[in-house]
């Protein structure tokens, strides 16, 4: 194997060990044979260009279209042209897999769902570093700076882990870098001459025991070492990634399941990172739309998970146990038999473009139909899905109550069990104090809890003179909670967090919960719920009732009925009017939902999608004009490789194309005719050589190309021709030049093998002629510019001209 066959091979391997690193973050890790195979190819595709072409711009580029094509074959084959080549619909493919992907990682904990497009990233960015370290590696040989990207590789995992990724990984990771090292000082050493590799016995072999032959332990040291190097390294690569133990903590935010079927736990982080992102996206698309039976929709919040345990830093969710979901969820904690409830049922469906671990319903839900993998957790009443489960397209169909608790049940709520407050209490030692004198000051005057949970709600959303903006930081510690209550202007996770903290200071069991608001009527009775609709709110625990939502962010949601003042007594009472519910409004025409026997009345068996709600999508995916850009990009990098290639083609097509009658054009098709013979021999091998007459030239090439008899005679007759053309007072066509021109390149084609071809027909030598045509059009250029301007200063008059320096 060649010095840089062996820096090749070390640069792919540590790729891979620095990529291991990575293999913690995402479940299941089999992205890395994907990426592995990949890199292969790409750092194959390097290794045979640089057999048969030096030219350092021509292996990095054709090593980034085989990346490219490969990523399309892989990811988006279905929308490339032929199935390979990535065209317009390839590149929007591309650009909604990296959007959903990001989301993806802004939604998952440690280890995430291997999503298509959390793994475009991976692979992608694992093609992306090992492109780098072999160009800079192999391609440049200077694997020093290699270690730059292998550190990025390296880092990103570390970061992504909140700085916990465990010190097996680095040290694999700077094992890789070590080996392409060692194996570019081996490389280098070996360019002086022998390397001296010790006193070991040639066991046969060319050279042993021959007094001829290479000294034992000398130039097949390297060779010997090299390959061990790469062995060794590779299956470290592989086989180390494997069963080194995996990492925890959170990958950005969200949540993710693990455990099988039997049980599991669930370890969750903050999933409301993205929530501002979310409401201040410029154009709002839908996430969900969905039919229900409900007569009012204005209280029907679609809710995800809550966050239950603030540590001073952040609200997050409590590690719990998860399990297989039941056909009818157990009894809501703390809900008695003397509130009311109505039970009603939902149809659900998602939007391709939104994927989500939580599974949106309304809370709290009794029962829930759907399919694909999906767990219990059952303090939160909700779904997680398992394994890589999304909401993405997923449609399902909830049953959840109603509870209308009246005014006087929540003030004479009985206390909570002691357990339950001690853990929806518990408050961190840094939260400032201004936050706990706050409530006080608020609630004072108030006689129970409920009370006090009202004039909380109140003041945040009219009294206390907040405003409501998007584009406040999203802090979420104790210290953006006390900054909150003095600026006084924040979005739905400042106030929703604040009161909740501030209700514990109070001794009230609290928490956040995360999801959406009820979202929009539409025609036919749909509702339809945009990514803008996203929200938080916090759920206040009363025994008898339950967990309770209030709403204190102000010009979001509805306020809770039982929250608001009663009218009084001496006075006709007047309810509040609901707001305009679609599913409230009599329909002239029946819907598929409402025909559809109930015993078939799951999602999906009662009519197409749209009938049951599911409005497509409206997301229209990336703009037109960055798709055609990334379009033209991509044709570039595709064709620029590919132009020595079209440039020789169009060059022989006008050579053995020409016409030839009079005597000028026999003249013109024979020179042609033989300029394409010799540069035809040139892209073989054969540089040309001006000096030598054509007979001479014939002999030159027939020897050197090593022809047979019949390629070697059409060389002679071409030759033949030329000379007669050159030197005959009155040239004759000679028949069949273009047939012996294409019989001559078959032949050289034949004689210089696999390799030879390759070179030939997409990097020929001959294609440095475009550079002397260019350099000399130039030089004629910048002549007849100097020629002209000194004719010009020639003409000016005395007076103007630049005087010439004299001595004297």
């Amino acid at each position: 194997m060649s010095g840089r066959g062996r820096l090749a091979l070390c640069a792919f391997a540590a790729t891979l060990m620095a990529a291991g690193a990575l293999l913690p973050l995402v479940d299941p890790a089999t992205w890395i044979v994907q990426a592995a195979v990949l890199l292969a190819v790409q750092s194959g595709a390097g290794a045979l260009v640089r057999r048969w072409s030096s030219a350092r711009a021509l292996t990095v580029s054709v090593q980034a279209v085989v990346a490219v094509v490969a990523l399309t074959v892989v990811f988006a084959r279905d929308h490339a042209v032929a199935g390979l080549l990535p065209g317009p619909d390839a590149v929007q493919r591309f650009g909604l897999l990296l959007t959903a992907g990001a989301d993806d990682v802004g939604q998952y904990a440690i280890p995430a769902p291997a999503t298509d497009g959390i793994r475009l990233m991976l692979v992608g960015g694992v093609l992306v570093i090992g492109l780098l370290v072999d160009v800079l590696a192999v391609t440049f040989r200077s694997a020093a700076p290699a270690g730059l990207p292998l550190l990025a590789l390296y880092s990103v995992a570390a970061g992504l882990s909140g700085g916990g990724a465990s010190w097996l990984w680095f040290l694999l990771a700077a094992s890789g870098y070590l080996v392409l090292l060692l194996a570019e000082g081996r490389d280098r050493l070996s360019q002086w001459g022998r390397v001296f590799g010790g006193a070991g016995t040639a066991r046969g072999g060319r050279g042993a025991g021959r007094p001829d032959g290479p000294p034992r332990g000398g130039p097949l040291a390297p060779v010997r070492t090299g390959r061990r190097i790469g062995v060794v390294a590779l299956g470290i690569a592989l086989a180390v990634p494997a069963v080194l133990p995996s990492l925890g903590g959170g990958l950005l935010s969200g949540t993710g399941p693990s455990g099988g079927t039997g049980g599991g736990m669930i370890t969750a982080v903050n999933p409301l990172v993205s929530l501002q992102d979310n409401l201040t996206q410029p154009e709002d698309r839908e996430v969900l739309s969905y039919r229900t039976n409900a007569t009012e929709t204005s209280q029907l919040y679609l809710r995800l998970t809550s966050l239950d345990d603030f540590d001073g830093e952040s609200w997050k969710l409590t590690e719990r146990p998860i399990g297989d979901v039941p056909d009818r969820f157990p009894q809501p904690n703390g809900l008695s038999g003397e509130v009311g409830t109505t039970e009603i049922t939902t149809s659900i469906s998602a939007s391709d473009s939104y994927a989500q671990v939580w599974l949106p319903m309304p809370y709290p839900a009794t029962g829930v139909e759907t399919e694909g993998r999906w767990r219990y957790e059952s303090a939160g009443r909700t779904l997680v899905g398992d394994k890589g489960q999304t909401t993405k397209g997923v449609q399902y169909r909830v049953t959840s109550l109603i509870v209308n608790p009246t005014r006087r049940q929540l003030a004479d709520a009985p206390d909570a069990p002691a357990a339950l407050v001690r853990e929806y209490t518990r408050l961190p030692s840094s939260l400032p104090a201004d936050v706990r004198s706050t409530a006080t000051r608020v609630t004072r005057g108030a006689t129970n809890d409920y009370e006090r949970a009202v004039k909380l709600q109140d003041w945040f959303a009219v009294e206390g003179g907040f405003r409501y903006d998007t584009e406040v930081s999203s802090g979420t510690g104790a210290a953006a909670i006390s900054q909150f209550l003095k600026n006084k202007e924040g979005f739905c996770v400042h106030f929703s967090f604040s009161m909740a903290a501030m209700a514990r200071t109070l001794g009230i069991p609290a928490r956040v919960a995360v999801g959406f608001t009820p979202g929009a009527p539409q025609s036919g009775g749909v509702m339809s719920v945009g990514i803008r609709d996203a929200h938080a709110w916090p759920e206040l625990y009363f025994e008898g009732v339950g967990w309770t939502r209030f709403e204190p962010t102000p010009t979001r949601g509805s306020v809770p009925e039982y929250t608001r003042p009663e009218a009084p007594a001496n006075q006709p009472s007047a309810p509040p009017e609901p707001e305009a519910s679609a599913a409230a409004v009599p329909s002239a025409q029946p819907s598929a939902q409402d025909s559809c026997p109930p015993q078939a009345r799951r999602l999906g068996e009662c009519g197409e999608p749209e009938e049951q709600g599911a409005a497509a999508p409206t997301d229209s995916g990336p703009p037109l004009g960055t798709v055609l850009l990334v379009a033209a990009g991509v044709v570039a990098v595709v064709l620029i490789p590919l132009l020595p290639l079209l440039w020789r083609r169009r060059v022989r097509a006008r050579r053995l194309g020409t016409a030839g009658r009079g005597p000028e054009e026999v003249a013109a098709r024979t020179l042609a005719v033989w300029a394409e013979i010799i540069d035809t021999a040139w892209d073989h091998g054969i540089a040309p050589d001006e000096s030598q007459t054509p007979r001479r030239t014939a002999e030159r090439i027939v020897r050197l190309g090593e022809l047979d008899e019949a390629p070697a005679d059409a060389v002679h007759r071409v030759a033949g021709a030329v000379e007669q053309v050159l030197y005959a007072a009155r040239p004759l066509p000679t028949a069949g030049l273009a047939e012996d021109a294409a019989r001559i390149r078959e032949a050289l084609a034949a004689s210089v093998g696999r390799t030879g071809r390759l070179r030939a027909l997409f990097a020929p030598r001959s294609a440095v002629r475009v550079v002397w045509a260019v350099t000399d059009a130039w030089a004629t250029a910048t002549g007849r510019w100097a020629d002209r301007r000194r004719r010009l200063v020639a003409r000016w008059p005395s007076a103007v001209r630049r005087p010439s320096r004299q001595r004297g």
